[in-house]
């Protein structure tokens, strides 16, 4: 991505917050992460995120979705003898589809990006609105994709690092080289 596309998804991102009530200082605005996973389609595949705090016991993150935009299939695995991350997602505006482990949801809401299928495998649908939220266990493969509104997430989580997760699309670059 262009520093210039960087620049113009941070300005959406911005209205994102705005949107949910969120007030981020200068500082937090200007270390806006903006991931694309490698792929370089940041409008079907991506997430934009603000860290407010990761220690070795505990984080939280803000993270916003685009609308359509997809976060895509990972886990959380076990590290050295210790439980992989454990995340709690909270909607703070719009709807965000969460697909995790379990009996297939017979007529799910939302769809892997065309072209990426053959690397999802989870649709068990959790929809979370505004003010809703859900745990995820560690180790557990999971996605999710913003409604047409778009979505601002928070997450609580246990520590959180980033080049142990495990994506099922060998593609994905999550930290970038």
């Amino acid at each position: 991505m262009t520093s210039e596309e960087v620049k113009n998804i941070k300005k959406r991102v911005l209205n994102y917050f705005e949107k949910a009530g969120i007030k981020l200082t200068e500082e937090e605005k200007s270390e806006i992460e903006v991931a694309d996973f490698g792929l370089d389609k940041i409008e079907e595949t991506g997430l934009q995120l603000v860290t407010y705090i990761n220690t070795d016991r505990y984080c939280a993150k803000e993270m916003v979705l685009l609308p359509g935009q997809t976060c895509p299939e990972h886990r959380h695995p076990d590290q050295d003898g210790e439980r992989g991350k454990q995340e709690t997602f909270r909607c703070r505006y719009g709807t965000v589809y969460l697909y995790v482990e379990g009996e297939k949801t017979k007529k799910t809401a939302q769809n892997p990006p065309l072209g990426d299928e053959e690397y999802y495998n989870v649709f068990k649908q959790i929809e979370l609105s505004a003010g809703e939220q859900y745990t995820i266990d560690p180790n557990i493969l999971h996605w999710f994709i913003a409604g047409e509104q778009g979505a601002v997430i928070s997450e609580f989580s246990s520590n959180s690092d980033d080049q142990s997760d495990i994506f099922t699309d060998p593609r994905i670059k999550r930290v970038p080289n």
